[in-house]
């Protein structure tokens, strides 16, 4: 295919549905031909589900989104959730398309932790109105490219209308990003006291990693969460430092701060297993487990020789040895586990000892500040306070029933990961379906002034250059709109471009008294505004700045995030649209 000196190669899909194994031939079967499918966004097969899986998750978007409950049909536990990594794992199809747009999604959702919805529906809503619109595939695909590059650089520019400036001097901005990822998954049944309050706690936890003094190469602490259900979630807490299970009889009396404590990866069990590989020899009447229990318990003297207080393992330690150990008033913790090594490592500073065959190095041991005991309804922990500065962090997390705990802890730690993209980029985006409108509105004005330039440059007349443009801004629109789920309206005011809702049971001629505030907090209602529904067509405008005063927003996106899921829906769109065959192993 040649358009304009541009050769366009077309994409064949091959997808293998699986093999054969061999304990399985116990016939000869003739294999079958694979199956090639020509042009698969002609088909109405596949043109239905992807419009039935993007309502699906536009019915999950924001907010007020509704929620979904995910159970396989051969058993196994029910799932209830709006979280697009959740949902689009439970989604199982066989058609490559499908699969490809999943990936995609799913891939940024493990680096970005935020906008995976966003992402779903905008690329879904672009495949859909290129097929709406009647174009070729070809031009489709490069005036979406060439808009994607308009909106990133926008984006990117300093008096950009939709883009704030994070400022850390103040945690108030961190705690609004913070509440919108936390608010906008309505699985984690929230009050708006409890939303509030969750929000400081993940803005506070994220600070307390965050190291005060920056060396050369920076460091960021870790932030243990520990669920407890069955509480109100008023009653979690962050503390700085670990919390771990407390060991039974517990005694800290006498104990001088600061604490000296070992830690050790090597299991003290005693059995010949964990001595390691190789050919053990043994002499005839030998008690082997006398031998270990003796080198266990001449390693117990030396950490009492060397004035340790806390002894610390990953694995198993032997009951004489425990039993030694605290009746010399040493602190004794087993089964610590490998998910808490690493906090330990960075709270103490010990390093782990891997054997019990060498003396311990004066360089292993650490040291804590303080240890007390802490209850939390029926859980007990032992709170171990850092001898000095730490970027070390326990986030007690409660909830009424396990589900919502569940969904909490994961919003919680998706939360952190979106806060700490903010040190890469101090930057955040408008929410509320502002972004959206703002930047349709832009792309729109855009495309109108510079259609007889860039027409000729993508190979396209301008009606078909306009024609592309506007289903790009009708798909970014489409995702505001999504935001509303219980038969209201969706509104753009005609100055600078902002995303209202009208609830269902308010007239337009009530419109200012209902909305007071557009969706992301910034503009005010007034008497003169002119509006447009969405999504019906408007004259093209230049969206009015915003003074850098009234910027005070109520509801903000990660602006790495998002630009990222941009990117991503806009090249999987284009990706889906280039291709020309699926060819399909169906044996």
């Amino acid at each position: 295919m040649e358009t304009s000196g541009v050769r366009m190669v077309p994409v064949v899909l091959f997808y293998f549905l699986g093999s054969v194994k061999k304990h399985e031939m116990s016939r000869l079967v003739k294999k079958s031909p694979s199956v090639c499918t020509d042009l698969p966004l002609n088909s109405s097969d596949v043109c239905n589900k992807l419009r039935l899986i993007k309502e699906l998750l536009k019915s999950c978007y924001g907010p007020t989104g509704r929620l979904k409950q995910v159970h396989n049909n051969i058993g196994g536990a029910v799932v209830t959730t709006s979280t697009s990594s959740v949902l689009l794992q439970a989604i199982s199809s066989s058609h490559p398309i499908i699969s490809l747009i999943k990936g995609s999604i799913l891939n940024h959702v493990s680096r970005f932790s935020d906008c995976g919805l966003f992402a779903s529906v905008f690329c879904l809503s672009l495949i859909e109105e290129a097929g709406r619109c009647g174009l070729r595939k070809d031009v489709i695909i490069r005036v979406y490219k060439h808009l994607l590059s308009l909106c990133t650089a926008h984006l990117q520019q300093a008096d950009c209308g939709c883009k704030v400036k994070l400022d850390f001097c103040s945690s108030q901005s961190l705690i609004t990003l913070a509440r919108s990822v936390i608010s906008s998954k309505p699985t984690c049944v929230l009050s708006e006291p409890e939303s509030a309050h969750i929000s400081r706690l993940a803005v506070q936890a994220f600070l307390l990693t965050v190291p005060c003094n920056i060396p050369d190469k920076v460091r960021l602490g870790r932030t243990v969460t520990i669920p407890i259900e069955g509480h109100s979630v008023l009653e979690s807490a962050v503390f700085p430092g670990l919390l771990l299970d407390t060991p039974e009889n517990i005694s800290l009396g006498n104990l001088c701060s600061p604490l000296r404590m070992v830690l050790f990866s090597a299991s003290l069990a005693g059995d010949i297993s964990e001595l390691g590989d190789g050919r053990i020899e043994m002499h005839q009447g030998v008690d082997t487990d006398s031998q270990i229990l003796d080198q266990l318990l001449e390693l117990g003297k030396q950490v009492l020789k060397d004035e340790v207080k806390l002894f610390v393992c990953q694995k198993v330690i032997h009951p004489v040895l425990q039993h030694y150990l605290t009746c010399n008033g040493v602190i004794v913790i087993e089964r610590l586990g490998i998910s808490l090594m690493e906090p330990l490592i960075q709270l103490t500073g010990a390093q782990p000892v891997a054997t019990l065959h060498t003396t311990i190095p004066g360089a292993a041991y650490g040291e804590v500040h303080n240890v007390i005991v802490r209850q939390f309804g029926s859980k007990t922990k032992m709170h171990l306070h850092p001898a000095g500065k730490t970027t070390t962090c326990t986030m007690i997390l409660c909830h009424r029933n396990e589900t919502m705990l569940n969904e909490l802890k994961l919003v919680c730690q998706k939360t952190e990961h979106v806060l700490r993209l903010t040190l890469r980029e101090p930057c955040a985006l408008l929410g509320g379906g502002c972004t959206e409108t703002h930047l349709a509105a832009y792309v729109r004005h855009q495309s109108k002034n510079d259609v007889s330039e860039s027409s000729p440059v993508l190979g396209c007349s301008q009606t078909e250059y306009l024609l592309a443009a506007e289903a790009f801004c009708r798909s970014l629109e489409s995702v505001a709109t999504s935001l509303q789920h219980d038969d209201g309206a969706s509104f753009i005011d005609l100055t600078h471009a902002h995303h209202w809702t009208l609830p269902s049971d308010v007239t337009e001629e009530h419109l200012e008294d209902a909305t007071a505030l557009c969706g992301c907090g910034v503009v005010q209602s007034c008497q003169n505004k002119k509006w447009s529904y969405l999504p019906t067509e408007y004259a093209e405008f230049s969206p009015a700045p915003l003074t850098a005063a009234a910027l005070q927003p109520t509801a903000l996106d990660s602006f790495t995030a998002k630009v990222n899921a941009l990117e991503v829906a806009v090249e999987t769109a284009n990706l889906v649209l280039d291709v020309r065959y699926v060819i399909q192993d169906v044996n």
